[in-house]
């Protein structure tokens, strides 16, 4: 059977029903002429999507329902008992302003929505948050208590769960949602169930692994959400870092180096990526080789650390080996004249 492109469970519940209700409007058409192995066909096909649709009507409504009702009532609870997920989807936002007009709504308004909790699974009367970061953190600021939700939710269903409300929000960058993947995939979490929490396809968390296994997450970290750098640069940045095994180590070095207190993540990001793969020098134009008749024979390229001689013109090749040639004598050359600088 091919693989056909992964969806969201939501996006795909929706595909699904739309072809379910067309194969029910085409149920009631007057049968065509009797085709005996053609009918077989399209009953097992109809019979594989009633059960893909069931199936996945059953996740989508499980998985909703975590989202949106929790399982449970209300309940005030004292913000320093909880921790966050033990699989972040967010890096600190440098920009603290948005913040803390979303706290002052708070304290000015109240927590309008609960966050979503689970009991620690290794710390007795402590939590866990699921999602509701912002607002746990906002509350935890102002030393209010958070409204929340209690829900029994297993490892596997709370990454899912945080997946689905993230799906709503367009503020997560691309490194944010690698980062994600990346914790999913050091827990043990299949990749079928990261293609569901974040939406995406194989090729995409393939491209995903391709940064976050090369470059670290403590250099990820550091260089922060870099909103304006998307996955394009991203791989640019690890495959420098793949082509150079000191290329980590510069980057370390460049990251602990003091620099203007201003500088944004998406700054930081393109002197991350200068320190290890500087920008080309461009506009270095050659000097044509003549001989004494105007006949050009090729062009010398030169650059603080280089030279270059480029065949040119008819007796490009011949100059070359010509000048291959005199190489030798031009080295004893060079010797003698700093052997008589010395005397």
């Amino acid at each position: 059977m091919s693989k056909s492109p992964r969806k969201s469970i939501v996006a795909s519940f929706g595909l699904l029903s739309a072809e379910l209700e067309n194969s029910q409007t085409n149920d009631q058409q007057p049968d065509p002429p009797p085709q005996a192995s053609a009918n077989r066909v399209g009953a097992g096909v109809i019979g594989a999507a009633h059960r893909a649709i069931d199936d996945i009507r059953s996740e989508r409504d499980r998985l909703k329902a975590l989202v949106e009702s929790g399982g449970g009532a209300v309940r005030e609870l004292d913000p320093f008992l909880i921790d966050p997920s033990p699989y972040p989807d967010r890096l600190p936002d440098e920009d603290a302003t948005s913040f803390d007009a979303f706290k002052r709504s708070i304290e000015t308004d109240g927590q309008k929505v609960p966050v979503q909790v689970r009991k620690h699974p290794s710390s007795p009367g402590r939590y866990q948050i699921v999602y509701g970061h912002r607002r746990w953190l906002a509350a935890k600021q102002l030393g209010k208590a958070v409204r929340a939700i209690e829900v029994e939710i297993s490892d596997l269903d709370l990454v899912l769960a945080q997946g689905i409300e993230n799906a709503s929000r367009q503020d997560l960058t691309w490194i944010e949602r690698a980062l994600f993947a990346s914790r999913m995939d050091d827990a043990g979490i299949k990749p079928r169930h990261i293609y569901a929490a974040l939406s995406i396809e194989d090729a995409e968390l393939a491209r995903m692994r391709n940064v976050y296994r090369i470059i670290p997450s403590d250099i990820i970290e550091a260089i922060g959400r870099a909103p304006k750098i998307g996955r394009p640069r991203w791989l640019d940045l690890a495959k420098s870092v793949s082509s150079d095994p000191a290329a980590l180590e510069v980057l370390r070095t460049a990251l602990v180096r003091n620099v203007d207190g201003a500088e944004t993540s998406d700054q930081r990001f393109q002197r991350m990526l200068n320190a290890i793969k500087p920008a080309t020098k461009k506009g270095i134009e050659p000097t044509l080789i003549s001989d004494g008749s105007g006949t050009q024979l090729g062009a010398l390229v030169k650059s603080p650390k280089e030279v270059r001689i480029l065949a040119d013109g008819p007796l490009g090749i011949e100059f070359l080996k010509f000048v291959e040639a005199e190489l030798p004598s031009l080295a004893e050359r060079f010797a003698r004249q700093r052997e008589n600088r010395k005397s």
